[in-house]
């Protein structure tokens, strides 16, 4: 049964602890059979995606057939019913739109002793997009990764995307085109992960990998990481919602059944202080559960890991809200914006009862790959500045040097490194014979 808790209850600290370390993750132990899994794609390349694609997605390839061909592409693309096709290139264009503002700019300036300093970003050269497959296929997420790594600059743009029985979701094929994608691989899980990191005869290894998936894909990642740049470990989805009493308790509910439909682990979090609205969100959840599409999985996720909180007030709520450090957190209050200013841990917000989170998952332009887990606590969610990096400068004069090339020699000598300090003072000598 979902949890319910009063702040006011003497035991309530307990039961948020517990709360906060309830596991959710679907983690059986697949370290060991991801790492076969990654040995065997380094050592046999094409041979071991091909093989490991046959046994876990049902589907025979050849190194040929790795990738989508342009026309496969095209002839997918085209089935695309226009209503689609027109939600699609509206999400894209805002997409783009919000994150070509993420874009950070150079600098370059001189310091009081003639010394230049600054930084420049440049994007990494490839970056290799994982697109989940199957039931779970989100052309959403296609153009959540891919447009920040092209607005970034980012030349070469890789999808991996599992198509069991060799059924491809048209969307996601358009939604790889929209965002400026060169290559789209019908290939999936860890072994995936690991052409991406090391690359095989057929797929070129890239520089950064992003992009969710399940246990084995984020322990693939885990591997991977310091070979390659990854995003993040995305766990199961999760929602908090601070309600008062001036909502429509239905509206809230579809909310957060919106997330827990996505996976039986998902969490939705209600943080209200009114007893009645908690009552009247409960009871609409349920009612409707019973005519959800995806009643199974979004029930098991509600009744496993749901949570209504009472509280006396919003400021409660807010300090509340920190400790979870939601992956959405939504503001269905009379005054969001002030709320907003208490909040300082979660992944996105969404202000007002006129803004639901699956807005965010769609068309309201941030990125929708967010932190989980309560790693909104020190992380971001993917945006623009994860496909660049920033490079410093910086360009010494004679007299610049001589004004604190005395203080690097003395520092290098503490730390008993000779040379260090022997490379300034052959310098600050050669300015003193001139």
């Amino acid at each position: 049964m979902p949890v319910f808790l009063n702040a006011n209850d003497a035991d309530f600290e307990a039961a948020f602890q517990t709360l906060l370390a309830a596991k959710r993750e679907d983690s059986p132990d697949v370290d060991a059979a991801v790492a076969d899994i990654i040995a065997d794609v380094r050592a046999r390349g094409d041979a071991a995606v091909i093989e490991l694609t046959a046994k876990f997605d049902r589907m025979h390839l050849t190194a040929d057939t790795l990738a989508f061909s342009p026309e496969e592409i095209a002839l997918n693309c085209a089935v695309v019913p226009n209503h689609e096709r027109e939600a699609l290139e509206l999400a894209a264009a805002r997409i783009r739109a919000y994150h070509e503002r993420q874009m950070p700019e150079d600098a370059s300036w001189q310091d009081d002793t003639g010394a230049t300093l600054g930084w420049r970003w440049t994007p990494v050269s490839a970056a290799g997009l994982y697109v989940p497959g199957g039931l779970a296929s989100y052309p959403s997420s296609v153009l959540m990764n891919a447009i920040p790594a092209s607005v970034a600059g980012v030349k070469r743009l890789t999808i991996t995307v599992p198509t069991p029985d060799g059924v491809a979701n048209p969307l996601v094929l358009l939604a790889a085109q929209l965002a400026g994608v060169d290559t789209v691989y019908r290939i999936g899980g860890a072994q995936a992960i690991a052409a991406l990191a090391y690359g095989t005869q057929t797929i070129q290894a890239v520089d950064k990998i992003t992009g969710p998936g399940n246990a084995y894909v984020a322990a693939a990642k885990r591997r991977v990481f310091g070979k390659v740049g990854i995003d993040m470990i995305a766990g199961p989805s999760e929602i908090l919602v601070i309600a008062d009493a001036d909502n429509d308790p239905d509206w809230i509910a579809l909310d957060m059944l919106s997330q827990a439909e996505h996976d039986a682990s998902a969490q939705s979090i209600l943080i209200t202080d009114n007893p009645a609205m908690a009552k009247a969100v409960e009871a609409a959840i349920n009612r409707n559960l019973a005519s959800l599409e995806r009643a199974d999985i979004a029930g098991a996720s509600w009744r496993d890991y749901g949570a209504i909180i009472l509280v006396d007030d919003l400021a409660v709520a807010a300090e509340l809200s920190n400790r979870v450090a939601p992956e959405h957190l939504e503001l269905c209050v009379a005054d969001p914006d002030q709320l907003a200013e208490e909040i300082t841990h979660a992944g996105a917000i969404f202000l007002g009862a006129w803004t639901p989170e699956a807005i965010g998952d769609y068309v309201g332009g941030p990125n929708h790959v967010l932190p989980t887990a309560r790693s909104a606590r020190f992380s971001s969610g993917l945006g623009v500045l994860d496909f660049l990096k920033r490079t410093t400068m910086t360009k010494m004069t004679p007299a610049s040097l001589r004004a604190i090339g005395s203080a690097a020699e003395t520092l290098a000598i503490s730390e008993s490194l000779e040379a260090h300090g022997l490379s300034v003072r052959a310098r600050l000598n050669h300015l003193n014979e001139i």
